[in-house]
């Protein structure tokens, strides 16, 4: 059974740091591509970034150069680091893994002004 556990969030201020953890259980982690989302309240979900199994990563237009995405086959682990929080970055996080398509819990990120 694929299960993904999110970790990391909570309450910072503006212009503060986060780094979120997902650690996978129940899969191959190695061949799949994995993303992080988020959903603000009212809103629908996003996605943030996307890494590769190969590495490669993708980022939405609003983190570009504030968050990196990143992962650890060895831990089953990806990672996002995030920097230069703003407000509008608050939302429940979210990671998926593309191959299983599945999905964690997600963990709350608010950052305060």
């Amino acid at each position: 059974q694929v299960q993904l556990v999110e970790s990391g969030g909570g309450l910072v201020q503006a212009g503060g740091s986060l780094r979120l953890s997902c650690t996978a259980s129940g899969t191959i982690f190695s061949i799949t591509n994995m993303g992080w989302y988020r959903q603000a309240p009212g809103k629908q979900r996003e996605m943030v970034a996307t890494i590769s199994s190969g590495g490669s990563t993708i980022y939405a237009d609003s983190v570009k150069g504030r968050f990196t995405i990143s992962r650890d086959n060895g831990k089953n682990t990806v990672y996002l680091q995030m920097n230069s929080l703003k407000p509008e970055d608050t939302a429940v996080y979210y990671c998926k893994s593309y191959y299983y398509n599945a999905w964690g819990q997600g963990t709350q990120v608010t950052v305060s002004s």
